[in-house]
């Protein structure tokens, strides 16, 4: 024998499981932290028909050249979005999770402003709908109820430390409409002072002239300098009262 290892057809030795990808796609709607949420349909073979899911699909070897790829492919048919921020956060696997088989999925977590989002039902889709993080969310399909709460958690642990809720807005925006934000996230009111200047010490944004704030009145706006990555903060945000 030469030693190496002898090529076996995809089917032999090794069969694939189901390779999927979910999104935990996150906005802000109403003054209200929303999660996507599509409708199975109601077919005899479909798994959890009818049931509530994350929005997501199978990996297509053809056209998703890796994982982010087909999240950034999936997310575009699901909102009209092409690249709004997008981080991996963990796979999920097992035998029960899908009766269909051995299914593995790869879950990324997305967020993006509410405006300019087009929602796209068909497919495997017979409804997609915003669902309120801390309203009442219907049964989910697979293990997606596990799922959805390491995001939440993973997105408000985060938000402490970092700019993430930046991504929640469209630009140019306010001062006090990026600490809104913060503070409808975090579910907890955030110190003004602290706030701002915590914010315009970390280099994190560059003016964009004058908008119109929530008052009616012109307020000084801004954009993110970089949208490649958040930036994170040496300390966490203090709530209202405290410094």
């Amino acid at each position: 024998m030469s030693g190496k290892t002898p090529h076996l057809p995809p089917d032999q030795g090794h069969p694939r499981p189901f390779s999927t990808v979910d999104l935990a796609i996150f906005t802000v709607l109403d003054d209200r932290l929303k999660v996507l949420l599509v409708q199975r349909p109601d077919g005899r073979d479909e798994p959890f028909p009818g049931r509530w899911a994350l929005p997501g699909g199978f990996v297509d070897m053809a056209r998703d050249a890796d994982l982010a790829a087909c999240a950034r492919r999936t997310l575009h048919d699901k909102t009209g979005v092409d690249s709004p921020y997008l981080e991996q956060l963990g796979s999920w696997g097992g035998a029960a999770r899908d009766p269909r088989g051995w299914s593995a999925t790869h879950v990324y977590l997305a967020l993006m402003p509410a405006g300019g989002v087009v929602l796209e039902r068909g497919g495997n889709a017979a409804d997609v709908r915003w669902f309120e993080v801390d309203g009442r969310l219907p049964p989910l399909a697979f293990d997606h109820g596990e799922i959805l709460r390491a995001a939440v958690e993973r997105l408000r642990s985060k938000v402490e430390y970092t700019s993430l809720p930046a991504f929640l807005l469209a630009e140019p925006f306010t001062l006090p409409q990026l600490q809104r934000i913060y503070e409808i996230v975090l579910g907890r009111p955030v110190d003004k002072s602290g706030f701002r200047t915590r914010v315009l010490a970390s280099d994190l944004l560059e003016a964009e002239g004058t908008v119109a704030s929530d008052t009616g009145r012109a307020a000084l706006g801004f954009r993110l300098r970089d949208r490649s990555a958040p930036v994170v903060f040496p300390r966490t945000f203090s709530p209202r009262g405290e410094k």
